[in-house]
């Protein structure tokens, strides 16, 4: 990589991902300033996406100065000639949405269940060294754990099987 010196400390991936970390929080801090935030003991409507965003918030200024303090590692040539595609490369992103996408459109037709099996089915595309029980796993383990959290600890009302 040529250029600027400062330049190719702003353009690693960890010094690029806390600032998108730093500006998605600097966002959701300023959507939710109007937000009631309340004690610990009554929390308002603010308290959570705030105590969200300053968690982002931290967790983004230490990626970016981690990238800042990495060292710049030597290319190796047989890595330079991997040239991955820009499908290849949008290929997980892509996935791990869609199956955020399904679980937003089935969540209320299907329930819970099978809205979070669809999910972690779907994004487990995303990495292709999977074996094929391990979203099977993850998949059971999440559901009950939503369940518990949010049906029984919560006694929200979601529909948790389909009704047909």
């Amino acid at each position: 990589m040529t250029g600027h010196p400062l330049l190719k400390v702003f353009t690693r991936k960890n010094v690029l991902a806390g600032l998108m970390f730093i500006a998605i929080a600097a966002f959701g801090l300023w959507l939710s300033r109007d937000y009631n935030v309340g004690t610990l003991r009554r929390m308002g409507t603010g308290f959570m996406p705030q105590a969200l965003c300053w968690l982002l918030l931290g967790l983004g200024a230490i990626v970016f100065v981690q990238g800042l303090l990495e060292r710049p590692r030597a290319i190796d040539p047989a890595d330079a000639e991997q040239q991955v595609s820009v499908w290849q490369s949008l290929w997980p992103i892509s996935v791990v949405a869609a199956s955020m996408v399904a679980f937003a459109l089935t969540i209320e037709w299907l329930g819970l269940v099978v809205a979070i099996v669809l999910l972690v089915l779907i994004a487990g595309l995303a990495y292709r060294g999977l074996k094929w029980w391990e979203p099977l796993v993850a998949a059971l383990v999440l559901t009950a754990l939503c369940w518990a959290v949010f049906v029984l600890a919560l006694g929200m009302s979601v529909k948790v099987l389909p009704e047909f």
